[in-house]
């Protein structure tokens, strides 16, 4: 079986496009509410998300003793804002003003799950649909949430340290979200790996730093 082949000689269009609007996710800003020093966009953010994914899962196994599939969670954390390439990045302070809204939003989260979804091969969908739609995996989508919250963790820390006000707020708030995962892999994190974050790079030079 062939699927080039059949799919030629059925004459349908292959509208398989999930990769390609996976690319155009570095068009879509972050923090658009909020005056920044240093733009991001989904896609460098999603980079670092996986990252920082990476570093919590091998914490908790190599400290802590725990088994978690470090390798799934970083491809669940790759993909963990596909939807926001037909959504939007909407501010955290949208999204939460009240129930309704988020419950809304979630349904469009769905929805525009569904439909990549649908942009991704017959073939291919067992192996992408559940890093699309994380609602089966909760103990590592936990650990994606942490790593999200990490890199906004130290993107309010890098804005303050420009000197922009814009972020102390968000900052103290996310903090507390961490925190109150109850992961120790977050204590580790902000007491052993996060003052680095606000040092500069001429500080992180220094020979006793």
């Amino acid at each position: 079986m062939d699927p080039i082949k059949d799919e030629a000689q059925a004459g349908r269009p292959h509208g398989h496009h999930f990769f390609a609007y996976m690319y155009r996710l570095k068009h879509i800003e972050r923090w658009s509410l909020m005056r920044n020093t240093t733009k991001e966009n989904v896609a460098e953010h999603s980079f670092h998300v996986a990252m920082t994914t990476h570093m919590l899962c091998t914490i908790g196994n190599e400290v802590y003793g725990k088994a978690l599939d470090t390798g799934r969670a970083v491809m669940m954390a790759l993909f963990h804002d596909a939807t926001e390439v037909f959504t939007g990045d909407i501010p955290t302070p949208v999204k939460h003003h009240n129930t309704r809204i988020l419950a809304n939003f979630r349904e469009i989260e769905q929805l525009a799950a569904e439909r990549l979804i649908g942009m991704i091969p017959a073939e291919l969908q067992t192996a992408y649909a559940p890093l699309i739609d994380q609602t089966l995996d909760e103990e590592l989508k936990r650990y994606v949430k942490a790593a999200d919250l990490l890199d906004a963790y130290f993107k309010c820390g890098s804005e303050a340290a420009a000197g922009n006000r814009e972020f102390d707020v968000a900052r103290r708030q996310t903090e507390q979200k961490l925190r109150a995962l109850g992961l120790e892999e977050i204590d580790y994190v902000l007491t052993r790996l996060a003052p680095s974050f606000d040092m500069t790079l001429d500080e992180m030079s220094l020979p006793d730093s």
